[in-house]
């Protein structure tokens, strides 16, 4: 990878490109070229249930209201991604930093047009199997004890997403969604980033799987960042995203870098990360 390569960052569920800032600002300085994209049903693109907001708080509307973003699959997160690559790239490849569920997106957009991808850097993201959805993941032996299932407060079949209550003043909620995602961060910004949260992160993306081929998702270089201090996706499932790569391709095998990090290390810790980044391959 040449040191001219742009980089395009993406944020993971419930998260915006507000929170590449940090890491981009560091990137500039580095001299690289960078763009942070929102997901599909996210940041700008994101749609709020008005449950989440409305007060009085009413717990039997924010359990069944149906999401606005319920009809946003991965067959459309990826195709917005492969256009904001192509978009950003201008016709040369680019190197691709996926977060969280962005690592999902990110494997469906490099199946699909492997050449418009020098590089894939996994941020303590999903990196699922062939045909196998990330949605699978989350309950698996290695996961246990992650934070984010019992923070939800509304089934996913029912209301099409996975929903968090952003607006919640309870102390002890607050203080899961900290520790789920911000372990790590300075109280006053991790409260600053829950209130940029979407409430609701479209179920349909962890549900779609991706056939992995050789050519296309298995040519690329790819760097997988681990965060040992991660409450959302476990360090153990982070390995085996990482051996299950390794086994299916073993011509190709993942770079690893470790952090000791929760699971929002571009928030505390972003010269680690830029470096990480700017560095990859």
């Amino acid at each position: 990878m040449s040191s001219s390569t742009r980089l395009l960052f993406l944020h993971g569920y419930w998260h915006g490109s507000w929170c590449w800032s940090e890491v981009t600002a560091r990137v500039a300085a580095a001299g690289r070229d960078s763009v942070a994209v929102d997901m599909a049903g996210h940041g700008l693109r994101a749609r709020r249930p008005r449950s989440v907001y409305a007060r009085p708080f009413d717990p039997q509307a924010i359990a069944t209201e149906v999401s606005p973003v319920a009809g946003v699959d991965l067959d459309q997160a990826g195709d917005l991604l492969v256009s904001q690559i192509k978009q950003v790239g201008r016709g040369s490849p680019v190197t691709v930093v996926a977060h969280s569920m962005g690592g999902t997106v990110l494997t469906r957009a490099a199946e699909q047009t492997p050449e418009l991808i020098d590089h894939a850097v996994y941020l303590t993201a999903f990196m699922p199997a062939s045909d196998l959805p990330a949605i699978a993941y989350i309950d698996m032996p290695e996961n246990a004890g992650e934070l984010i299932g019992p923070s939800l407060c509304a089934d996913p079949a029912t209301v099409g997403a996975l929903r968090l209550d952003v607006a919640s003043v309870e102390p002890d909620y607050r203080q899961q969604l900290r520790s789920a995602f911000f372990g790590d961060v300075a109280p006053v910004v991790a409260d600053a980033a829950i209130a940029l949260l979407t409430p609701d992160a479209p179920t349909g993306i962890a549900l779609g799987t991706t056939a992995l081929t050789r050519s296309g998702w298995g040519s690329i270089p790819r760097t997988y960042v681990t965060c040992a201090q991660d409450m959302a996706i476990r360090p153990a499932l982070q390995q085996k995203f990482i051996a299950d790569a390794d086994a299916a391709f073993p011509d190709n095998p993942t770079s690893v870098v470790a952090l000791d990090a929760s699971h929002a290390p571009f928030l505390s810790m972003p010269q680690q990360v830029a470096d990480i980044v700017t560095a990859a391959g």
